[in-house]
């Protein structure tokens, strides 16, 4: 997996943080056997997955605010009852724990001149605080964006996914989940019959 720390040390396009954002929402995702599967689970998971070796209390403050930034995707998609509804926080808890980790790593702009006159930012955070304010930060930029318009909640069987509508008649977050959604609605039709 790629390294997000790469993208707290680069400035990040608005595409890559709604894409950032995205991807870290999903990191639950349905398993195939009625449950959750959480790629942040383990500290290992969430080594694999940030490539940032975390301790207990870092992935733990991590998942919760994975599951800050999901409840506002749902809210803002309107998402009806989901499975990971159960794990989702009331609106206004979820606001505060985004809030306060983007809030965690203030920065400074310096200008270094090596012939060239050049911008930096710098914090005196550590990277497991430089990371969940990144990906804080990236949530509050795609939901404060009219990108967020577009958002939707896959509305295929089981799936628990968020995706940006790209095209006008684009209803799912992957094809295999509009094959999915047909294979069900046929199932009841011929069920119901």
């Amino acid at each position: 997996m790629v390294c997000r720390l790469k993208c707290v040390r680069e400035p990040t396009t608005r595409l890559a943080g709604v894409a950032l954002a995205l991807e870290f929402a999903g990191t639950v995702r349905h398993d195939g056997h009625g449950g959750l599967t959480d790629d942040l689970a383990t500290p290992e998971g969430f080594t694999a997955w940030a490539g940032l070796r975390a301790d207990e209390p870092l992935r733990r403050r991590a998942v919760e605010l994975r599951w800050a930034v999901r409840s506002l995707f749902a809210h803002a998609a309107q998402a009806h009852e989901r499975m990971d509804t159960p794990h989702l926080m009331e609106f206004e808890r979820a606001l505060e724990i985004v809030n306060e980790a983007a809030a965690r790593v203030p920065r400074a702009a310096q200008l270094e001149w090596d012939g060239q006159p050049r911008l930096r930012y710098l914090d005196s955070a550590d990277d497991g605080d430089r990371l969940l304010a990144t990906l804080a930060t990236a949530a509050i930029e795609f939901l404060a964006s009219g990108a967020r318009a577009d958002l939707r909640a896959c509305p295929a069987p089981r799936c628990v996914r968020y995706f940006v509508k790209a095209h006008p008649r684009q209803e799912w977050c992957k094809p295999s989940c509009g094959n999915r959604a047909r294979v069900s609605r046929h199932y009841h039709r011929g069920r119901d019959a």
